[in-house]
């Protein structure tokens, strides 16, 4: 799932996505005061704009060249710096964000330095956003790309696993998703964790 897998993924379709902000971004950052938002995996940039227009200077990260034009069209001039990078090899500044949102965004287990970036990017007092699939055994899960393994990525609870001292979980359970799951994907419950970082 590399740039070239999601640039070819969004060239298939005009808009891969739905367009609106996802469900699970507006239940949980709905209370937060707008500070620097670091959006991971923005994709067409549907929340990356929702976070701007709440006041947020948002810095909205993806791997995809062809979303991130998407996202820099659909935005005119909201406040987003829409950034080309992937996050395995070119981490975000440490303790820069009051609220770091990775929603649906596939962390892989091959590159475990990514996911500690992502948590030190969180300022002492912000909020880190982490939202999966459910993909326990009683869930009818597919994926149409075939070499795609769940397994090699690192799912919500673990990264409250590391969380540890200095952190305070606010949210973390399983819950029917927000959002409508896009056409095929079998996706029914998210696993949604919210923490504070206190120090």
């Amino acid at each position: 799932m590399d740039e070239k897998y999601w640039d070819e993924k969004y060239r298939t379709e005009d808009r891969l996505w739905s367009g609106n902000p996802n469900g699970v971004l507006l239940v949980e950052a709905a209370g937060l005061a707008p500070g620097q938002a670091l959006d991971l995996g923005c994709g067409e940039g549907a929340d990356a704009l929702w976070l701007a227009a709440r006041g947020w200077l948002v810095t909205a990260i993806d791997i995809s060249r062809v979303a991130l034009a998407r996202a820099a069209a659909a935005g005119g001039d909201a406040k987003v710096a829409w950034t080309h990078a992937d996050v395995t090899t070119l981490p975000p500044p440490a303790a820069a964000f009051d609220l770091v949102s990775a929603l649906y965004c596939p962390l892989p287990r091959s590159a475990p330095a990514a996911l500690r970036s992502l948590i030190a990017a969180v300022a002492p007092g912000g909020t880190l956003l982490v939202v999966g699939h459910d993909l326990d055994e009683a869930h009818q899960h597919h994926h149409e790309n075939p070499e795609f393994d769940p397994a090699d990525f690192f799912r919500p609870d673990e990264v409250a696993d590391l969380l540890g001292e200095g952190w305070t979980t606010e949210v973390h359970e399983t819950r029917p998703r927000v959002s409508p799951a896009p056409p095929g994907s079998g996706h029914v419950n998210d696993v949604v964790l919210r923490a504070r970082r206190t120090a």
